[in-house]
């Protein structure tokens, strides 16, 4: 198959690649072997969650699809400072108290 033979399409998490839009030879040759099936074909790929075809390529008669995972950055994990304006834990009772700075502290028992 040549470049323009072949046609990659990326629906959502599917990638869809099908081939073989060849025009038919005239059926007046006399054929004594043909070594490759030239015939259409489809296949079909489910995709990983943000994956996207970064490119293809056909090389040798090898197709080589580049797939790049891109996580959006609400997704990415991302790391929180521990300050000291939070829950203050002093003693063991459970029981929290709000202050008028809004800061909820623990009453000692």
């Amino acid at each position: 198959f040549a470049q323009s033979d072949i046609d990659l399409v990326q629906q959502g998490n599917t990638l869809v690649i099908t081939g073989g839009q060849k025009k038919p030879e005239p059926q007046q040759q006399e054929i004594l072997h043909q070594g490759l099936a030239t015939r259409n074909f489809k296949q079909t790929f489910n995709l990983a969650d943000h994956v996207k075809v970064a490119a293809a390529n056909l090389e040798n008669g090898l197709l080589v699809v580049d797939l790049v995972r891109e996580i959006p950055e609400q997704l990415k994990p991302r790391r929180i400072a521990v300050g000291t304006n939070g829950l203050s834990l002093n003693g063991q009772d459970n029981n929290a108290i709000l202050t008028q700075e809004g800061v909820a502290t623990r009453q000692a028992a």
